[in-house]
């Protein structure tokens, strides 16, 4: 007498267990868990979802360290802090800084997402990823992984897009994302309402004034590209909801992932055709 050896797994959207086989999760409903395909997500090779954080900024580090290495002998190394170890503009240009000039001209709209892993100076990526280390850790907690990677893909997209059509002609850096997650700390404090809601909202409104006095004061800043980031980011935590009033599903997971894809091809892309640029065309 033979027995059906049955199989034991995580659901891949709730994370409880249960058998590979079950047509429905019993906890959450999703259809055919154990499907292949909704096993498949960059989330589930991450064990400490914080660990993220540090991975976007390993990469944030490696681009500008390549975009150094691009830049050889017309690297920027004046005594202004401001633009010390700073790549220049043509390395930017072929590694995917977005703008009216990238978009119009050359019709790279890809630079879109690019855009958000470069940093014009030592300076520049040291703030970015300070802020990212800082206000990154709240909105994986709240929101979850999968909404944390979409949140900050999609309002670096918007950001910069808004400034596009502002008609900003070059801009760089990962603020517009990460004034996307701050959008989405204000909605998360203005959403719940008790009294630590109240407390998140207030912070990060006082976060919301500095940046604007900063872009402001500080010449060259991309202020349409801060509060376009900062308007998708509320819109984005009105659509996705938080952990708190909307469990994560197998949508965000699928959005994460298609998020993540779009932005290995297009980084990969980007570095092809800037080596290809800087390193052999110039010799042809």
């Amino acid at each position: 007498m033979h027995h059906s050896e049955k199989k034991s797994m995580l659901c891949p959207n709730c994370r409880k267990l249960i058998n590979q086989d079950e047509a429905f999760c019993p906890y959450c409903g999703i259809s055919r868990p154990g499907a292949r395909w909704k096993r498949i997500s960059p989330a589930r090779l991450i064990r400490n979802p914080y660990d993220i954080i540090t991975i976007l900024i390993y990469a944030n580090v490696a681009i500008y360290i390549f975009s150094l290495l691009l830049s050889r002998s017309s690297l920027g190394l004046s005594a202004n802090p401001l633009t010390f170890l700073s790549p220049s503009n043509n390395s930017l240009f072929v590694l995917g800084a977005t703008g009216t000039i990238p978009i119009e001209r050359f019709h790279w709209w890809w630079t879109l997402l690019s855009a958000s892993y470069l940093h014009g100076g030592i300076l520049h990526i040291v703030f970015n990823m300070l802020a990212l280390k800082q206000i990154g850790p709240f909105i994986v907690r709240e929101y979850g992984l999968s909404r944390f990677f979409s949140i900050y893909t999609l309002t670096g997209v918007a950001g910069f897009y808004i400034s596009y059509l502002a008609g900003i002609p070059f801009t760089i850096g990962a603020s517009a994302s990460i004034c996307g997650l701050i959008g989405a700390t204000l909605y998360y404090g203005k959403s719940r309402g008790d009294l630590y809601g109240h407390m998140i909202y207030k912070q990060v409104m006082g976060w919301v004034i500095g940046i604007a006095i900063f872009g402001f004061l500080i010449p060259g800043i991309n202020n349409w590209g801060h509060g376009g980031g900062i308007v998708a980011g509320i819109l984005l935590g009105l659509i996705l909801g938080y952990s708190d009033r909307k469990p994560e599903q197998h949508f965000h997971r699928v959005l994460a992932t298609l998020c993540f894809l779009f932005t290995a091809l297009v980084l990969l892309w980007a570095i092809l055709q800037s080596t290809y640029y800087s390193f052999f065309a110039i010799s042809h």
